[in-house]
């Protein structure tokens, strides 16, 4: 496949966001530690499981997000899938130059030192298996090591741009 503008028109920038504002993905807070052992974290809708053998998960991090570099360098983190009660903290683990920890409500998950969120509807602990430059993100691809089922809540969803 040829990613040569030449060979065929690619749809516009508002074209194409508007199309994907209708695709609903569920909500997650990925989090993890930097090299100095500090807290990161940022809310992702592009987390999606990849395969079952190794059990692997994708999630995909803007090139120009403040947590990229973190992403990137993170021996391990966490995906926090959340539910719709966690609206409020999606929108602050998305905001830029927010302290997104300021809420309280992350622990540690056992036996490490990176941020869960204990309320979540699940939590997946993956160690780095994978990197993968594609447009303007790069995909992290995590194999999971632990994986919990917190809770059945109904989902927080990101649709039309706006969290449900």
């Amino acid at each position: 496949m040829s990613s040569d503008r030449a060979v065929l028109p690619w749809v516009d920038d508002q074209t194409y966001r508007d199309a994907m504002s209708l695709l609903a993905a569920p909500t997650t807070v990925v989090t993890g530690l930097d090299r100095n052992g500090r807290r990161w974290g940022f809310t992702a809708s592009s987390v999606t499981s990849v395969s079952l053998d190794p059990p692997l998960v994708l999630v995909g991090v803007d090139r120009t997000s403040s947590c990229h570099r973190a992403m990137l360098s993170a021996h391990e983190f966490v995906v926090n899938v959340l539910a719709g009660r966690h609206g409020e903290l999606a929108r602050r683990f998305a905001t830029h130059g927010a302290d997104r920890f300021a809420g309280g409500e992350f622990d540690i998950w056992p036996g490490s030192a990176l941020p869960c969120l204990p309320d979540a509807n699940a939590l997946v602990r993956c160690a780095t298996f994978q990197i993968i430059p594609v447009g303007d993100h790069d995909l992290v691809v995590g194999a999971v090591v632990e994986a919990r089922v917190c809770g059945s809540d109904p989902p927080l969803v990101w649709y039309r741009r706006s969290f449900l």
